[in-house]
């Protein structure tokens, strides 16, 4: 079911400009708030997987695509949405995740990957072919990134021919920013040129057609550009539609695509919907929302150590840290710097690299402790204006709002009502 993505285009060249929020989260919370939304405004959800996430080795998250697909209906039946109106996709599907291995057993990898997401109901696949693997560069040319592209959407058109299922919609592109964020530090970004997207346009035509897949190309439905948006570790870089202009045009000439924005986490309200005014109609969110998520926590953290004598001062805060210590993977290699500035930005970067340890069980006991400690419990609303502002002046809820997983969806629930105002779906 791609629904609105395959309209995206034809609307805007008619004069009906709409875009759709990309929730790339594997969060069971995220999802949740997600799909309520949804079916409190009647409107179609996307859920993506991206490859770091969920592979057919479990990724980060232990799960594989069918994992995570089941997990997305499993929360869809709670809450009571339609799965009629879920769309699936698979991000970044290619040799990432493999890329210290040589090129052919990296693409081996990633063969089997997009065949396991188009198996298990995943109907949009980006593929992300554009990093190099052991012994080549690190961005590869438009070329070979097609033909790498074209060699997955062989293996995803077999697997849903075989399958009896619909034939998916295609993101391509070669200036892509990475899965999970940048390794580097940030001072200024440049809107794509113009000519290199309609040439990155150009070189995966040409490679469809040489690998027989004229009409999988046909259903490529939006391309992977930067808008010039990004965000650091402490900054956000808005959109501009000036800056932007030139690229823009691009869609005069190519009219049957839009761009997908990624890291579009954190901009300001005006400046998601300005990128959806100017083509950018699928605006990809992940980070973002976790962020909020994790302010949230946090917040209830220090209300539930000032409210419960028996929870331990900062009893989350603390348990993350030691996760974190313990198992550096997944944020070393991000965030440079002395100890205290690796200690500040593991809990409060924008790149979100804490989203990572979620999943792990003493995490996920921490929340479970600190939100029962404080269900049941009357929060006094100075307190809660003292480490939740944001939150409880915006309260619409206020049964929602005095419970602490209210709370935590409402934080959510504020960042996808920026982006469904943007595309136009509230």
């Amino acid at each position: 079911m791609t629904g609105i993505l395959s309209t995206l285009a034809a609307s805007r060249q008619s004069g009906n400009v709409m875009g759709i929020p990309s929730i790339c989260s594997a969060h069971p919370a995220v999802i949740e708030v997600a799909l309520r939304r949804g079916r409190r405004d009647g409107t179609p959800v996307l859920i993506e997987a991206t490859c770091n996430q969920v592979n057919q080795e479990g990724g980060y998250t232990g799960m594989t695509p069918l994992d995570f697909a089941n997990q997305v209906k499993a929360i869809a039946a709670k809450v009571g949405f339609d799965t009629a109106f879920l769309i699936l996709g698979g991000d970044h599907i290619g040799p990432n995740p493999w890329r210290k291995l040589p090129a052919e057993n990296a693409i081996a990898k990633a063969e089997a990957m997009v065949a396991g997401y188009v198996a298990a109901g995943f109907s949009k696949i980006h593929l992300d072919a554009s990093m190099g693997c052991d012994g080549e560069p690190e961005a590869l040319d438009d070329e070979r990134t097609a033909a790498r592209a074209a060699r997955l959407a062989r293996i995803a058109e077999a697997k849903a021919r075989e399958g009896g299922l619909p034939s998916p919609v295609y993101i391509i592109g070669t200036e892509i920013p990475p899965p999970g964020g940048a390794r580097h530090a940030l001072d200024h970004i440049e809107p794509t040129p113009r000519e290199n997207a309609l040439a990155t346009v150009d070189a995966f035509r040409r490679a469809f057609a040489a690998a027989g897949l004229t009409d999988a190309f046909e259903r490529v439905i939006a391309l992977v550009v930067q808008p010039g948006v990004e965000f650091g570790h402490e900054a956000v870089f808005p959109f501009s539609s000036e800056r932007a202009g030139a690229l823009s045009s691009v869609l005069d000439q190519e009219p049957t695509i839009v761009f997908e924005a990624h890291s579009t986490d954190y901009q300001p309200a005006h400046c998601l919907a300005a990128l959806v005014r100017d083509g950018f109609c699928i605006l990809k969110v992940g980070p973002g929302l976790t962020f909020a998520m994790r302010e949230a926590l946090y917040g209830l953290d220090l209300i539930a150590s000032e409210l419960d004598p028996d929870y331990p001062d900062r009893a989350l805060r603390s348990t993350l840290e030691d996760l974190m210590l313990a198992e550096p993977g997944w944020w070393q290699a991000y965030y440079p710097g002395s100890p205290s500035q690796q200690r500040l930005w593991r809990h409060y970067s924008y790149s979100d690299r804490i989203r990572y340890y979620w999943p792990k069980k003493a995490a996920a006991l921490a929340v479970d402790r600190l939100v029962a400690s404080l269900s049941g419990r009357k929060i006094p609303p100075p307190l809660a204006h003292q480490f939740l502002p944001n939150l409880v002046d915006a309260a619409t809820d206020s049964q929602a709002i005095a419970s602490p997983q209210g709370l935590i969806f409402a934080a959510i629930d504020r960042v996808l009502a920026d982006y469904s105002v943007a595309c136009r779906l509230a």
